[in-house]
């Protein structure tokens, strides 16, 4: 009986392992723009041309810039090097965010 619950136990830590580890790798904290370095901050500028920056957040390794721009908010994500890795808008974002909150 002891053996079976040690298999139970060790297997599901096995299976919550990647899943915390995934949510720690996309928990977001704000960022001052003081705290981003000059490549990315470079890359963000570039990517904002008409808009404006309106927030920065630091995700796992990465870092995203939330853009302001022709009415929409649209969150850039980039490396440390200032490689853009992707775009997405903010608001499909946020909409996910409400929705799982509510769940």
């Amino acid at each position: 009986m002891k053996t079976k619950l040690t298999t139970i136990f060790a297997v599901g830590c096995a299976l919550a392992l990647p899943a915390f580890s995934f949510a720690k790798e996309h928990e977001e904290k704000e960022l001052k723009s003081s705290d981003v370095p000059a490549a990315v901050q470079k890359a963000a500028d570039k990517e904002a041309t008409g808009g404006k920056i309106v927030r920065w957040e630091k995700e796992g390794a990465n870092y995203e810039a939330v853009i302001q721009k022709n009415g929409k908010e649209w969150g850039v994500k980039i490396d440390t090097t200032g490689k853009v890795l992707s775009k997405h808008d903010e608001s499909k974002e946020k909409g996910e965010h409400e929705k799982n909150e509510k769940h």
